[in-house]
Parts: C-alpha cells; sequence; structure tokens
C-alpha cells in the first residue's frame, strides 16, 4: 500500500511539473489518503501484536 502513495506521488509530481493542476491535485489526494490509511493499519498490527504475546 505504501508502494502506492509513492507511484501516486510521484504522478502527482510529473503532473505538476507539466502543468496539469487538476490531476495532480487528484493524484495528491490518493497518494494522502493511502499514506494514511497505511499509517493506521500499520499501528494496528503493531498494537495487535504487542497484545498477542
Amino acid at each position: 500500500m505504501l508502494h502506492y502513495a509513492v507511484v501516486f506521488f510521484v504522478i502527482a509530481l510529473i503532473a505538476a511539473l507539466f502543468g496539469f493542476g487538476g490531476i495532480a491535485a487528484g493524484a495528491a489526494g490518493i497518494a494522502q489518503l493511502l499514506f494514511v490509511l497505511f499509517i493506521v493499519l500499520a499501528v494496528a498490527s503493531f498494537v495487535i501484536g504487542l497484545f498477542r504475546r
């Protein structure tokens, strides 16, 4: 999932470089959403792993 966040971030950077503001904003929004989802799932996995021991 983190891989996809980075891919969308790179797409946003390239789109912004070429002047496609709408596409860049959309890709950046998707990248941000995927990154936050990754962080939430990583923290949840860590907490669950602590309680299983």
